[in-house]
């Protein structure tokens, strides 16, 4: 496992890293401590299994610098860690391509139990953000994650693997490359796939697959 850690905070690096150390000994971890840190890094070696990004840095607003990373490296995963978790922020986060977001505030168990749910390919959103939105169709208690079957949804392999890479916060235009699909059949399946989890748009599809607890095999 490889991991970017980016944060302007040295201590609160350390203590991340013990964490990471905690779910995988093994986990091989590289830090940056600014924006262009975390483009360097990204552009020296792509395979990050996760990249975890402050939104508070010095030399970039957090939003721009998640931006940048979704368009020029669209594999790597970004989750972003920030002091605020109104629902505004984490909104605004995922509607750029953020896989989950995780407040700085939460505990060593809550922050190794995200970590965990992320690193398995699934999304975490604060409870507290899911609770505000009691007008989000998809309304299953959470409970333990568990890896989605297409049949779990009622979708095709086809439907869950868009929905896997809708969730990656990638565009229509990087998944028709990844699933050798044209743009119209892409377009399709993220239609049906969001009729499937009675939601309207990509940012709440992401929502309902965190309220739901599931994580995407490979």
């Amino acid at each position: 496992m490889k991991i970017l850690i980016v944060d302007d905070h040295t201590l609160f690096r350390e203590g991340l890293r013990l964490v990471l150390k905690q779910l995988d000994p093994d986990c091989q971890i590289v830090e940056a401590s600014s924006c262009q840190g975390a483009f360097d890094a990204a552009q020296t070696a792509s395979d990050f299994d996760i990249v975890l990004l402050d939104l508070n840095l010095p030399d970039m607003p957090g939003f721009v610098a998640l931006s940048v990373l979704r368009e020029e490296h669209p594999q790597l995963p970004v989750v972003l860690l920030s002091a605020s978790e109104d629902r505004e922020t984490v909104l605004e986060g995922l509607d750029r391509g953020a896989m989950g977001f995780i407040p700085k505030s939460s505990s060593s168990q809550v922050l190794m139990s995200a970590l965990k749910l992320v690193l398995a390919k699934g999304v975490y959103i604060p409870p507290a953000v899911l609770n505000s939105m009691p007008d989000l169709p998809v309304q299953q208690s959470l409970g333990p994650a568990k890896t989605i079957a297409s049949m779990d949804l009622g979708l095709t392999d086809r439907q869950a693997d868009v929905l896997r890479l809708m969730v990656e916060g990638k565009s229509n235009k990087i998944i028709c490359r990844e699933l050798g699909l044209a743009e119209g059949t892409v377009k399709t399946h993220v239609t049906a796939v969001l009729r499937t989890l009675q939601v309207t748009n990509r940012t709440q599809a992401v929502l309902a697959v965190s309220r739901l607890g599931l994580t995407f095999g490979r």
